[in-house]
């Protein structure tokens, strides 16, 4: 089967809203994540990244765009949780999502495990976003044979950048040495972040919480408003 490329998925350049709350989160469960998804579409996303078999088959009957998608999964003994199985890919693609999105860091000899699950998803015709969190790993990934590199694991790792906000660095160098699409993600928190990732390189743009997590929006809101209500004490 021809192997998918970004060219048949995405139309443009532009923004992709992660959809995604958690089993703890209040949003988790029902059609909350496509409901989320119909309001990217109308507000001029360009693809949707999501977490589970049941968002990811919502979210594709209720918008025409791209899925993302992937399967966060706790392992014993292991930091890996990003799709980090052949059994997550498989539910995945059964799933209909366009895009698997998988760890691809190098620890816990990932990266050969990484190598196997891209095979296996390209020969099922779908395409992946790699997850990593350096540069190195970004290049691996590529001749691993990823469509997509994302940056959304920086500052997820112990041996990777520790900052605050998204991290233009990293985009910038992949973008600069890479042949495939580089997707910034991770701690983009206003639109103006959103759009120096872009200037910085980046093919698109992965905002989720900043758009789809209300209690940590809230949260962001509660702790400015309690810094001034302390500083007038």
């Amino acid at each position: 089967m021809t192997k998918t490329t970004h060219r048949n998925l995405f139309s443009e350049r532009g923004l992709i809203v992660s959809c995604q709350a958690l089993e703890h989160e209040p949003l988790h469960g029902g059609d909350a994540m496509a409901k989320m998804a119909k309001a990217a579409l109308q507000s001029g996303a360009i693809g949707i990244r999501t977490n589970g078999v049941d968002d990811i088959r919502a979210i594709k009957k209720a918008v025409d765009l791209p899925v993302i998608g992937l399967i966060k999964r706790d392992m014993p003994g292991s930091d890996v949780f990003i799709t980090p199985t052949l059994d997550e890919v498989v539910q995945i693609i059964e799933a209909g999502a366009d895009i698997v999105a998988l760890d691809v860091t190098d620890r816990e000899d990932r990266l050969a495990k990484a190598a196997e699950l891209i095979a296996f998803a390209h020969k099922a015709g779908v395409a992946v976003m790699a997850d990593v969190s350096t540069y190195e790993e970004g290049m691996a990934a590529e001749q691993l044979g990823a469509d997509f590199i994302g940056t959304t694991l920086s500052g997820y790792t112990p041996y990777s950048m520790q900052i605050e906000g998204p991290d233009l660095a990293l985009v910038s160098r992949l973008a600069a040495d890479a042949e495939v699409p580089v997707v910034a993600e991770g701690r983009i928190w206003n639109p103006e972040e959103a759009a120096l990732a872009l200037q910085a390189g980046a093919t698109y743009v992965v905002v989720g919480s900043a758009i789809t997590r209300p209690q940590l929006i809230t949260a962001r809101y509660v702790e400015a408003v309690r810094q001034v209500i302390g500083s007038e004490a």
